[in-house]
């Protein structure tokens, strides 16, 4: 592809993220302003259009998040989310560290089963009701959530799209993810908890307004339909055992998640005007978008300029490179989802083992580059963005200069435990 085009195409992409994480303007604006350039720019000079744009949106990922949005629509009348919020209050008996811990450890080991969106859109709305029952900012914790959402889901094959991905191409079973990942992965979370503890000194010191007023309520008074309430779950604790062996029945998560969807339509029949009214439409939208963005960068063959960086470094010391590609992934991720990244860089890696290099490695090293990187920005991951377009109907709205100050450091440290670890590591992989 000529100069020209991959030019014009770092131009609206980049772009478009500077104005994304200025304030001043409506994101979701940007981002469909962006796709617009991005697919005229390529009608123009013949690179892109209408189809391969379409091509470009990950429906499973969209599919997934519209289920699981429709589920938790379904569910916030009957009082659930309060019922849950009040148990977590009670179990930290009001006290900010305790409950900025236990809804850390909660979200991570949802994340090594589930994938990182579909644990936000569960656990997000309960920490904002809990923040609210206990008079506190729900920043910290809603951060937290997304962090750990993002470091946990590197633990396991299913835990993050790239994981799938990496797994499909290297061979890696479920098991060789337990063995080879989480032992990193667990140090790395400790690492971030410590950390993110430490950022939030300041807002997990203040004391809540309604401490003693939490440990009095009755979690039973909160469930105000519980036979709505039983049926839903049900549902959706049958959609979350299939979210476990999905990749065993050859079956996409977002079929799950509108399956799960319709099924609750279908049995509870609730008002589906109110229903749809609390799905995050524009969360949908953003993403979109930026698929289409990135399907541009892809086809003008920016990507594939950055890809032969890799390829260029390559003849240095193999823990060397290895330690490279998880920077090199993590920086990209956090700007450009780590999906179109880690299926840019898997036939790069496969050429590299043609050449007769041991790759083995290079797949854990691009494994924790994906899954860390995310958290650097607000972008990184379509957990954060969910995280922050929930938080913008809160009192502390969680904007992108928050973001680079709290979750750009836990990208930092996790980096830098995994690649120590790596070195140490590398003979056994």
């Amino acid at each position: 592809m000529d100069t020209f085009s991959i030019a014009l195409t770092f131009v609206i992409f980049f772009g478009s993220l500077i104005l994304i994480f200025w304030e001043k303007v409506n994101r979701i604006i940007v981002a469909v302003c962006g796709s617009v350039a991005m697919l005229v720019a390529g009608k123009l000079l013949g690179f892109y259009d209408e189809e391969l744009a379409i091509e470009a949106i990950d429906f499973n990922t969209l599919g997934l998040l519209l289920g699981m949005m429709i589920l938790v629509a379904m569910l916030e009348p009957t009082g659930f989310f309060e019922y849950l919020a009040v148990l977590a209050a009670r179990a930290s008996k009001g006290k900010p560290v305790r409950l900025f811990v236990l809804l850390g450890i909660v979200t991570t080991v949802l994340a090594m089963f589930l994938d990182n969106v579909t644990t936000v859109v569960l656990i997000a709305p309960v920490t904002i009701l809990i923040s609210e029952i206990l008079g506190v900012s729900p920043l910290p914790y809603l951060m937290t959530e997304a962090l750990l959402s993002n470091v946990g889901g590197v633990a396991t094959l299913i835990g993050d799209p790239p994981n799938v991905l990496i797994g499909s191409a290297a061979g890696f079973s479920f098991n060789d993810f337990l063995v080879y990942s989480l032992p990193i992965v667990f140090f790395s979370w400790v690492g971030a908890i410590f950390l993110l503890k430490q950022l939030f000194k300041k807002e997990l010191s203040k004391r809540p307004r309604r401490s003693k007023a939490v440990m009095k309520l009755s979690p039973a008074e909160s469930l105000n339909q519980p036979v709505i309430a039983r049926r839903i779950l049900i549902v959706l604790g049958a959609a979350i055992l299939l979210f476990f062996v999905h990749h065993l029945l050859h079956v996409e998560p977002s079929l799950i998640a509108l399956g799960a969807a319709a099924v609750s339509l279908l049995w509870v029949q609730p008002d589906i005007q109110e229903v749809l009214k609390k799905v995050e439409w524009s969360v949908l939208v953003f993403f979109g978008s930026l698929f289409i963005m990135v399907g541009g960068l892809e086809h003008s063959g920016a990507l594939e300029m950055i890809v032969k960086l890799f390829e260029g470094a390559s003849g240095m010391h193999p823990v060397l490179f290895g330690v490279l590609v998880i920077w090199i992934v993590a920086a990209l991720s956090a700007v450009v989802d780590n999906v179109p990244i880690t299926i840019a860089l898997i036939p790069v890696i496969e050429g590299l083992g043609n050449a007769g290099m041991d790759i083995a490695p290079l797949w854990w090293a691009l494994a924790f580059g994906a899954g860390f990187g995310g958290s650097g920005t607000i972008i990184g991951s379509s957990a954060n963005i969910i995280v922050a377009t929930l938080s913008e109907k809160t009192r502390t709205p969680i904007t992108s200069a928050i973001w680079i100050k709290r979750g750009l450091p836990v990208m930092i440290v996790t980096c830098a435990i995994a690649s120590i670890l790596y070195v140490l590591a590398y003979p056994l992989f």
